[in-house]
């Protein structure tokens, strides 16, 4: 009798493990296809390109009131483990509510031998200085002076860079990382996300190297920060925003220049919201709720009930009159697979394609330039026409590169 019964678990055993794979199919030992879809609001000087064009006509347009306006921003990235026959082709077929078409095309990058710069390069100048943390008073061991010169040498300082907390959600698409790769926007299509735009509706990817994902949004783009920034009299600058109910958790930084007679920079001043040394690094980027709460616990985010930070008042005496600030909104996240997990299956569950949807809010401002609405005061509720294509120049590498990427000189 327990021979039988040891029979008869061996072949029920088999039989569940059967009717799995004829679930999943036999070509179904990897997922063939993974999608991310980042969405965007913007506001103040991060948006200043709606509705007046960037560079100086931005500025201009925000002089003359138009400071209240936000953008939206979209990235989409498909990578596939397939190779397509003939030419790489995809869309994303979006629903009416977005107002931008029956479909956005993903590209595929055309993959260029790599260039090597001829000639020495020249020793970096200048320095970086570092603080962190809300207070009207700078903690100890601040500022962190970074010299140029030294980390070109490969003098790093411990403890500098943000780290994300290695979570499953983490997961990214990129060329080198897939087989066939495709993106929006890109050098062929970089068309605005129109005012009004809304995401909620049936999406759909279509390619001839990847099976077809289908998913349905109920979450839309998340609504505007609105910053006020607040001069005290002891030099610190207070900073509060409105709350935004689906975030996960606010970062903040500030950041001021001195240039040399030259126009080059001599001393750079950058400041960050975290209770901690840690600067860079993915804080830029669209967070998942696991990590925000990770990044809260660590101190690095604040938590979603903060809304109010101070910039200490050795930020503002170190970085002079003009400072630009910014501030994120980390948001929630949106994850599909197909075939769905089978509920109670002990079967490996291998997915045929996943995708994720996250989302942010940011906006960013000026201190120290009079006359420009929005800079002491926040964003309005209006969303106009996103920002033109990025001409900006290309960010170098290193704690410059970092530097100026923050302050809005690259890309």
């Amino acid at each position: 009798m327990r021979i039988r019964r040891r029979f008869a678990a061996i072949v029920f055993a088999a039989v569940t493990s059967l009717a799995a794979a004829s679930v999943f199919g036999q070509a179904n030992t990897t997922t063939v296809a993974r999608y991310t879809m980042d969405a965007g609001t913007t506001s103040g000087m991060a948006a200043m390109g709606g509705g007046g064009g960037g560079g100086l006509g931005g500025i201009m347009n925000m002089m003359r009131g138009g400071g209240g306006q936000a953008a939206h921003e979209l990235v989409l990235r498909l990578g596939s483990t397939r190779t397509p026959t003939g030419a790489a082709n995809a869309d994303h077929f979006v629903p009416g509510s977005m107002r931008m078409g029956a479909s956005l095309p993903l590209r595929t990058p055309v993959r260029e031998p790599s260039v090597q710069s001829q000639g020495p390069m020249q020793t970096p100048s200048g320095r970086l200085l570092l603080f962190w943390g809300c207070g009207e008073r700078a903690g100890p061991g601040q500022p962190v002076v970074i010299d140029f010169a030294r980390v070109a040498r490969g003098e790093v300082p411990a403890g500098l860079y943000a780290s994300t907390p290695d979570v499953p959600e983490a997961w990214s698409v990129r060329v080198s990382n897939s087989t066939t790769y495709g993106d929006w926007p890109n050098a062929d299509t970089r068309e605005a996300v129109p005012g009004g735009a809304s995401l909620i509706g049936a999406h759909r990817i279509a390619s001839n190297y990847a099976p077809d994902i289908n998913f349905t949004l109920a979450e839309d783009f998340m609504p505007a920060l609105q910053l006020t920034q607040t001069e005290q009299a002891s030099g610190a600058i207070g900073l509060s925003w409105n709350g935004l109910g689906n975030a996960t958790g606010y970062y903040a930084w500030a950041f001021a220049g001195q240039m040399d007679g030259g126009g080059q920079p001599r001393e750079m001043v950058w400041w960050a919201s975290s209770s901690t040394q840690a600067f860079g690094g993915p804080m830029a980027d669209w967070i998942s709720p696991a990590v925000a709460r990770q990044l809260v616990q660590a101190g690095t985010v604040m938590p979603p009930s903060q809304t109010t930070c101070t910039i200490p008042a050795e930020v503002r005496a170190a970085g002079g009159q003009m400072m630009m600030t910014s501030l994120y909104a980390y948001g929630p996240q949106v994850d599909f697979a197909y075939p769905p997990r089978p509920a109670n299956s002990r079967a490996r569950y291998v997915p045929e394609w996943i995708a994720r949807v996250r989302f942010r809010s940011n906006t960013m401002g000026m201190v120290g330039m009079p006359g420009m609405p929005g800079m002491s005061g926040g964003a309005g509720d209006s969303v106009s026409e996103a920002p033109p294509a990025d001409t900006r120049p290309r960010c170098r590498g290193g704690l410059r590169g970092m530097a100026e990427r923050a302050a809005g000189l690259c890309q």
